[in-house]
């Protein structure tokens, strides 16, 4: 495979730019750490394929956003008919330790964990909506990633919003 010159450069600086973002993408799709690794590592894939198609006309993060969420729409897809088992575990790797002592991360991880497991339930345009807001993307932005209206935007994120809280209410009750 022939790759265009500039698409290295490309790509190394989506990645240290936007990292993160692929990284939530997959943690919200994936339900254990090595499923969230398989899909990051697609999703990667993905971006290079199609970074030769990138128009410097749009912002990166959304030309990012909307290739790693259509990659793990499909990944998940793929994922249901395989119906891999569930495991929750806690990626305490993820934990920003700075400062921070070792119960008070561990709580923290444990309460990620559950954010991460309460949008994993969400349905996929909910979850796409959540994610995005959690990231800080305008209403304009999160429109021109998902196709949708910036009115029809604000009206998803307060419903997804309200569900979100529902669940992690539900959550939280379970654990007493």
């Amino acid at each position: 495979m022939h790759s265009h010159p500039d698409v290295e450069p490309l790509f190394k600086s989506w990645i240290e730019e936007h990292g993160g973002i692929i990284q939530r993408i997959a943690r919200s799709f994936a339900k254990n750490a090595a499923d969230a690794e398989d899909l990051r590592q697609e999703m990667l894939l993905q971006l290079w394929v199609t970074a030769p198609k990138f128009s410097q006309q749009s912002k990166a993060s959304t030309w990012i956003y909307r290739i790693s969420f259509n990659t793990a729409l499909m990944w998940h897809r793929g994922a249901s008919r395989r119906n891999r088992r569930i495991d929750s575990e806690c990626d305490l790797s993820q934990i920003q330790s700075g400062g921070m002592d070792p119960a008070e991360g561990v709580a923290q991880g444990e309460r990620l964990a559950q954010l991460y497991d309460s949008i994993r339930t969400m349905s996929k345009s909910d979850r796409t909506l959540v994610l995005m807001m959690l990231d800080d993307l305008s209403y304009r932005e999160i429109a021109e990633v998902t196709g949708l209206t910036e009115n029809q935007v604000g009206v998803g994120l307060t419903r997804a919003r309200k569900r979100l809280m529902e669940i992690m209410k539900g959550v939280t009750n379970e654990l007493g």
